[in-house]
């Protein structure tokens, strides 16, 4: 995470999109028979570009996130600082896919698992089938080149590394390991802050000023020890003859120019599981020397990295899942259902109380025989609230449950702390209301005395898990100083890797 600025309010509507997600103009389409079977091998390409929406004077727009995104032929890419933005860099995209959840574009339609909190989501292969992918963004703090560039031994900066960075990456290895043990492929994606040991080999020492040793870097060891392949470095497998430098470079905006002296390295990756690279390429700006192909004006610190893949997909497992995880009221829903051919009855919704308990607003019977389809649900007279679609078998049984919300128009995010007042060493948990429900949504903590979170430093932060409604706590685990000493502070909900609140509230420490 970089210090950055926003330029406008949140977006009222944070979609996660469905392979038969209604696209402008359209509706849903009636439920086909027939589960997929037998897909066949697909070719995909997959990128991973932190676009860096972030310049203080909103002169880096939508559109050249998606021009460069084009330039790179991409079927998919995940997404870091979007900064919001991903329903205009889709439409400036012409795409019809896309899931703020997971900060992902596609022109292949994507299936958002139930559960509502997944690491990853399904894409829909061309050869049918679906494969999984995740997308991250590892903490920034203590970038390990720079302590390196400082003269910090080896031993410390892996010792940096499996305290901040390490941590964050198990949930979507874990993740990925009861994925392919079903047979999905698995595609992770992702601004990890923090190099390859592929790239730090004993060859390697020296062709930069700031490699003056061979370093196992834990959080690449660990994703490849998990069964991934780098796939740049799969296809481009000498780190000095192609290096591969994704970060810092600069922007070629007039008037946004920003230039870091971090040390340059091999940061964003495009890994996969399942999948077979064939060929892989970074794209970025004018006159740069690792690229494959440069981009006017080029709008991010980063550069693109894409991949192409062959693979074949998985048959999707039985769920349901619906076209807004944050809907507003009486937009229409269409819900998703895959399942053996005649093993489903019903989609119900059903609006949630504050007791746990479910009352049914909705239910359409599914076609005989039916495996796999979208059904369309009119939502009016639906109120505020929570919600669940439930996919329904035979005498009733619930076969799979995806959880959604329901807001006013103009639903205003809210953030309050459960107390007043913490001790020290406390953990501090938060009620949070009405989220954009962003991939990259935060909630950090600063001294009541700060007056801007732009400009003013955190003290402790965590990602809330793209959370529309939910408890969120910071603890040990939190990025920053813990514990927080006594005195009085402000917990901000900001947006999508902006330094851009939409909501506080105060609490003391004591």
């Amino acid at each position: 995470m970089v210090a950055v600025r926003g330029f406008g309010g949140p977006i009222v509507v944070a979609v996660a999109t469905l392979w038969v997600l209604v696209a402008a103009g359209g509706g849903p389409p009636a439920a086909r028979a027939g589960a997929p079977t037998g897909p066949r091998v697909s070719t995909i390409s997959v990128a991973v570009f932190n676009c860096d929406i972030s310049d203080e004077f909103g002169l880096v727009k939508p559109w050249m996130v998606a021009h460069a995104i084009r330039a790179s032929g991409a079927d998919v890419v995940g997404i870091e600082e979007g900064g919001g933005e991903i329903p205009e860099i889709v439409h400036d995209l012409g795409w019809p896919y896309y899931d703020t959840r997971m900060q992902i574009v596609s022109r292949l339609p994507l299936v958002d698992p139930p559960g509502g909190n997944a690491v990853y989501t399904y894409v829909r292969l061309p050869g049918g089938g679906v494969a999984a992918l995740e997308n991250v963004h590892l903490p920034s703090a203590s970038y390990g080149p720079q302590l390196v560039k400082e003269g910090d031994t080896p031993a410390h900066v892996i010792a940096v590394e499996r305290r901040v960075r390490l941590p964050a990456i198990l949930p979507s290895l874990a993740a990925a390991k009861t994925l392919r043990a079903a047979g999905i492929p698995v595609f992770l994606t992702g601004d990890f802050n923090s190099p390859s040991y592929l790239d730090w080999t004993k060859a390697a020492v020296g062709i930069r000023p700031w490699h003056p040793f061979p370093l196992r870097w834990p959080v690449s060891v660990a994703v490849v020890a998990a069964g991934f392949t780098d796939s740049f470095r799969a296809i481009h497998p000498d780190p000095v003859t192609d290096p591969g430098l994704t970060w810092p470079t600069h922007r070629t905006i007039p008037g946004v120019e920003r230039f870091t002296h971090a040390p340059q390295d091999r940061i964003d990756f495009v890994y996969s599981d399942g999948a077979h690279p064939t060929a892989s390429r970074i794209i970025g700006e004018p006159g740069a020397a690792d690229t494959s192909a440069t981009v006017t004006p080029w709008p991010s610190d980063h550069r693109l990295v894409v991949s192409t893949f062959r693979v074949t997909g998985a048959v999707p497992p039985t769920m349901v899942t619906v076209s807004a995880r944050r809907l507003i009221e009486g937009a229409p829903l269409a819900a998703t259902f895959f399942a053996r051919p005649g093993s489903a009855r019903s989609i119900a919704i059903q609006r949630l109380d504050s007791g746990g308990g479910a009352t049914t607003v909705a239910t359409r019977d599914l076609p005989a025989g039916s495996g796999s389809g979208s059904l369309g649900f009119a939502t009016s007279g639906w109120t505020a609230g929570s919600y669940r679609a439930v996919l329904l078998g035979p005498g009733g049984a619930q076969l799979s449950i995806y959880p959604f919300w329901v807001v006013p128009v103009d639903a205003k995010a809210s953030i309050a702390t459960t107390q007043a007042s913490y001790p020290v060493g406390r953990p501090i948990t938060a009620r949070i209301q009405n989220g954009p429900g962003d991939r990259w949504d935060w909630v950090a903590v600063y001294a009541r005395s700060a007056n801007d979170p732009q400009t003013d430093p955190y003290l402790l932060w965590v990602y809330d898990g793209a959370m529309v409604d939910g408890e969120v706590t910071l603890a040990r685990s939190a990025i920053g100083h813990w514990p927080l000493p006594a005195g009085r502070y402000t917990l901000y909900l900001l947006r999508d890797d902006l330094y851009v609140p939409v909501a506080a509230t105060p609490f003391t420490v004591r």
